[in-house]
């Protein structure tokens, strides 16, 4: 694999860095992984320090939840998580647990709206030639954790598909702050890489949830939803940002859709792709940026955390342990996190350079997308949430996934770590020996990618 040591001469002090022009002779090829524009790194840096407080806060949530179901008091734990409140109307007198996968997620998931609407209009998904790589590998890592998933029931006397789903889902806050802790001086393209990635997996992981789980339809209430989704986008796009009157909308509309049949978090994304993206006259940030500074620590400092707290109380004891490692289901999703994940992010886009005239920056090495492809392995929020949809009326094998689902996620940060703490000592050695360019409206021709290097600038 090549060596980033290899990488291109910098200018001198003030000049541009130079590329290689194309001959005649020899057609030009375009980049993989290449520089991030200067918007688009500093919008990737914002979202990194959100998420990764709240990746903290996610494990610090999970660690409670196991040890509380594993202590004396585990008693206590389990009829809090099934403790019942709501009215009973529209199907809402639901179980803590259920609140926080059917309620909590839905502000998760209309922060994917968002996030995804800004991608495909502003950010890298907006260019074909930059959202070619995210989107192949992303379904790369979705498709092959299904085929390995498929192989190991398939083989096993008593497997079972039914669990097809759940290896398919990376867990953007849970990687994060793993890239977060071991890489402050990796390159900024593999971390924009990772988060463009994320998105588009939580893209295909709404649609799975959309088309797979939705046991029955209730039109009534789908249009009623439908009908409110619409209503909240007519006011947002007419600039009528009144909370007053937007949340009570957002709320009754997710309601409808609970009640329709379809998982209420679509609602979510839905909301979240009527917010407009681009910025009015006048304007520095478009209101989906503003909704999305808001919305965005809520997400992951208050939602995704408590979501935790109710879902991952796994019990490891009585050969809960034992019982998932002699489970075609559970090794099937822990093999698909590990193995399918990285293999199929680093395969597609292997073959994306393969079969096309892209090839890997210069700057960059595959042992770097190597890395990045392990911690795509760490699923959990959107896992687990699939893992309940799947086996919401079998607590056993419930749990047997969710201890899957540990085991799989811990091992995929724990490789990761190993190969991207190996990377991130290469790219420290050589920053010190840089200097970093200024332009004449100093912006960094060539920018560092830690985030207080980013704060600093």
């Amino acid at each position: 694999m090549p060596d980033p040591s290899r990488r291109e001469s910098r200018g001198s002090a003030g000049s541009q860095p130079s590329e290689p022009q194309p001959s005649d002779s020899q057609p030009s090829r375009s980049r993989l992984l290449g520089l991030p524009s200067w918007p688009q790194a500093q919008h990737v840096a914002g979202i990194l320090r959100d998420e990764t407080v709240g990746g903290i806060l996610l494990l610090a949530g999970a660690l409670i939840a196991l040890t509380w179901a594993n202590s004396p008091w585990r008693e206590s734990y389990h009829s809090l998580v099934e403790t019942s409140v709501g009215p009973g109307s529209l199907h809402l007198h639901l179980s803590l647990e259920q609140w926080a996968a059917d309620g909590l997620l839905a502000i998760f998931f209309f922060v994917v709206g968002l996030e995804l609407k800004r991608e495909f209009l502003l950010g890298d998904l907006r260019s074909v030639s930059r959202a070619v790589l995210p989107v192949v590998a992303a379904v790369g890592g979705m498709v092959t954790p299904v085929l390995i998933y498929l192989l190991v029931n398939t083989v096993s006397a008593d497997g079972s598909s039914t669990g097809w789903a759940v290896p398919t889902a990376t867990d953007i806050a849970f990687a994060v702050a793993v890239l977060a802790i071991i890489g402050a001086h990796l390159p900024a393209a593999l971390r924009s890489f990772l988060l463009t990635l994320a998105v588009v997996d939580d893209l295909l992981a709404i649609a799975i949830i959309a088309l797979f789980f939705t046991d029955h339809l209730s039109p009534g209430p789908a249009l009623a939803s439908l009908a409110l989704i619409v209503v909240f986008g007519l006011l947002v796009n007419r600039s009528v940002p009144r909370w007053w009157l937007l949340v009570p909308l957002a709320v009754a509309a997710w309601a409808f859709m609970h009640a329709s049949g379809i998982h209420a978090t679509i609602a979510g994304v839905l909301l979240g792709f009527t917010v407009p993206a681009r910025p009015g006259p006048g304007e520095h940030a478009g209101m989906s940026e503003r909704f999305e500074h808001f919305w965005r620590p809520v997400s992951a400092g208050v939602a995704v955390p408590l979501f935790a707290l109710m879902a991952a109380g796994v019990s490891l004891l009585q050969g809960g342990i034992g019982g998932a490692f002699t489970d075609p289901i559970a090794i099937g999703v822990a093999l698909g996190l590990l193995l399918g994940k990285p293999i199929g992010v680093l395969g597609s886009t292997w073959l994306l350079a393969r079969f096309t005239r892209a090839e890997l920056d210069s700057e960059l090495s595959w042992w770097d997308v190597f890395g990045v492809a392990l911690l795509a392995g760490v699923g959990f929020t959107v896992c687990l949430l699939l893992g309940e949809l799947a086996f919401d009326d079998d607590a056993g094998q419930a749990n047997h996934v969710k201890i899957a689902i540990f085991i799989g996620s811990v091992a995929a940060a724990m490789f990761a770590t190993i190969v991207l703490r190996a990377r991130n000592r290469v790219y420290r050695r050589l920053a010190a020996e840089e200097t970093v360019d200024l332009d004449a409206d100093g912006i960094p021709d060539i920018y560092q990618t830690s985030e207080a290097d980013q704060r600093g600038r």
